[in-house]
């Protein structure tokens, strides 16, 4: 089914966060143009709002994905706080939202839960995600599939009532449904093999510190079209 003949909803809201690393902004544009790029003809448009400088004000009949960034939640930036007030009320709202990285840990803590950073370390590179059960966003997906991941914090308190739907070695809390319409995943479904190896050669420095294999980790990044269809599932079987 294609989502920009079938839906009545409206544009697509992508809340910037953060922006890529060099290279890729260089070659793919800010996250708005890498997340329509992922999405292509299932969205019905797109527009950005920056919430580092922008308020989040969002129509009814609009559908908000939030992207990742390096900045971290438990810091407690201002523009964050403004963010998560502004997110409260669109949940209950019923308006439908995607949280990725960031975005799905800004959700989490907004929501009632906490983000710290991972006691068991950064988790880079195309990992397996393992399902936990069914639900209509990952049903059609098989019980584990390979996902591109890049972060250091993680969800450690769940808000009330959140399901967890999948979870990965280093982490627990790869997709969480927090509302019927309202989901969050860890890993990035918006990124291709290109993206991934440009934050893996981003962040080497930093994974050499840590004693992580930078070049193991690198020799297993690759695209992940499953992944990727995630954001098809939210837009047919739960938005539409």
């Amino acid at each position: 089914m294609d989502m920009s003949d079938s839906t009545s909803h409206g544009k697509i809201v992508v809340v910037i966060t953060g922006d890529p690393v060099p290279e890729v902004r260089q070659q793919r544009g800010d996250f708005g143009d890498i997340f329509a790029a992922a999405i292509g003809s299932h969205a019905p448009g797109f527009r950005s709002i920056d919430a580092r400088t922008e308020a989040l004000e969002v129509a009814d009949d609009e559908i908000v994905m939030i992207t990742g960034s390096s900045a971290n939640v438990h810091k407690r930036e201002p523009w964050m706080l403004r963010s998560e007030e502004a997110l409260r009320g669109i949940v209950a709202r019923d308006i439908p939202t995607f949280g990725i990285c960031f975005g799905h840990q800004l959700l989490a803590q907004a929501l009632g839960g906490d983000v710290q950073t991972n006691p068991r370390g950064r988790e880079i590179s195309t990992v397996e995600v393992t399902r936990n059960g069914d639900d209509p966003l990952v049903d059609f997906l098989p019980s584990s599939f390979l996902a591109n991941a890049c972060h250091r914090d993680t969800v450690t308190k769940l808000p009330p009532g959140t399901e967890v739907l999948g979870h990965s070695p280093l982490d627990p809390h790869q997709v969480l449904r927090f509302t019927p319409r309202c989901y969050g995943v860890q890993f990035h479904p918006e990124w291709d093999d290109f993206i991934m190896r440009a934050y893996l050669a981003g962040r080497r420095d930093a994974m050499l510190e840590e004693g992580i294999d930078a070049d193991e980790r690198a020799s297993v990044a690759q695209d992940t079209p499953q992944a990727m269809a995630l954001f098809k599932s939210f837009l047919e079987r739960v938005v539409g």
